[in-house]
């Protein structure tokens, strides 16, 4: 990989990917310029901020400056607090309290990444923006379209959580560890001697210590953390909930419930203020709608195609027919129902190892 001296700006998190992603073109002859993103909330909200974790922490700026020193790359840490707070924070605690479970690494990625961080790479002269991301960008020659492809470690693969972007930013955007595996990865930091080889990998959402959502989302949406009924589909009254914001749609754990069967959270009515509650068989849906779509391989979605969907980051992809509805939405009819299709979270859609284009949640149908 040459990069003729084309200046890049790489978002260094601190982390084995990211580091490994800037050695890669730094040997590829790029002019790398590290950029660590400074987004914690305000001490309000995470008071230690010395447990303040994940990708843009105290701690991983501290490491993105040692790896920066050691790779002789220029390091500048961006203060993005603001952003961050309106674009990934408050939808977080908006979405919640109407409760859905948003996914917002997504929204991260979309708004801040390859946002204001790529607005603030052209304004550096960069002419790409890099992430440590395990997924692959190509161009179709045929189309003239930019394609996201899945990285090569399926095990570790990111596509999911990219499907936002545009054509605009995928032609702007290196990825160069999309084809290597996370063993491989380790291995090149090993071999330079980097501390962040045997790092292990973030779990929690970067801006919620210890991954209580509750108690951070408390002072935002004091309604959302209000006592209220658990029902059974009947409408009967089994219990009493904590509040919306400790239960997402397919839970099992923390109900409080005796029941002959395990019970599983599978509708919440924030109007209402209800939980309510069923058998696993009642937790699966065969279809649902989505909305605020992106398409990637395909300009838009003209007639019902055939695709496999994926409903979760962490979820098996299956196959699913989807069908465009008036109103930018679709219809997404799986071919076996589905456990725990949740509202707020994004559905993306796949032929093969290329991902077509995806959406949010909207409403799930039994």
């Amino acid at each position: 990989m040459m990069g003729n001296k084309m200046r890049v700006v790489i978002a260094l998190s601190g982390g084995v990917d990211s580091t490994v992603a800037a050695v890669i073109l730094k040997e590829g002859g790029y002019q790398v310029i590290g950029v660590t993103m400074q987004i914690w909330p305000p001490d309000k909200v995470v008071p230690e901020i010395d447990r303040f974790g994940g990708c843009c922490g105290v701690s991983a700026i501290e490491e993105a400056k040692r790896a920066a020193h050691k790779l002789g790359i220029p390091h500048y840490v961006m203060n993005f607090r603001d952003v961050f707070a309106q674009k990934v924070i408050a939808d977080f605690y908006q979405e919640y309290s109407r409760g859905r479970t948003p996914n917002p690494c997504i929204r991260c990625n979309q708004y801040i990444k390859f946002g204001t961080l790529f607005d603030r790479a052209k304004e550096l002269g960069a002419d790409f923006i890099v992430t440590g991301h395990h997924a692959r960008i190509e161009k179709d020659e045929a189309n003239g379209r930019y394609l996201l492809k899945k990285g090569f470690d399926q095990r570790k693969d990111q596509s999911y959580v990219l499907y936002s972007l545009t054509q605009e930013q995928l032609s702007h955007i290196l990825l160069p560890i999309g084809n290597l595996t996370k063993e491989k990865v380790r291995e090149i930091a090993r071999e330079l001697g980097l501390p962040i080889a045997t790092k292990p990998e973030s779990q929690d959402i970067c801006f919620i210590p210890d991954n209580n959502y509750p108690d951070f989302l408390k002072e935002y949406v004091p309604q959302a953390v209000k006592p209220g009924p658990i029902l059974n589909k009947q409408g009967s009254v089994l219990g009493q909930h904590r509040g919306i914001v400790s239960y997402t749609i397919g839970q099992r754990r923390g109900l409080g419930i005796s029941a002959k069967e395990p019970m599983y959270v599978t509708a919440i009515d924030q109007e209402r203020n209800t939980i309510v509650i069923g058998s696993k068989q009642e937790a699966h849906g065969n279809e649902l709608v989505a909305s605020k779509l992106n398409w990637i391989s395909i300009a838009k979605l003209e007639q019902t195609i055939t695709a496999k969907a994926k409903i979760r980051y962490r979820h098996k992809e299956v196959e699913a027919e989807v069908t465009p509805l008036d109103g930018d939405k679709v219809q997404v009819k799986f071919k076996e129902p589905q456990m725990a299709i949740t509202p707020g979270q994004a559905v993306v859609f796949y032929r093969e190892d290329t991902a077509i284009g995806g959406g949010i949640i909207e409403k799930a149908r039994r």
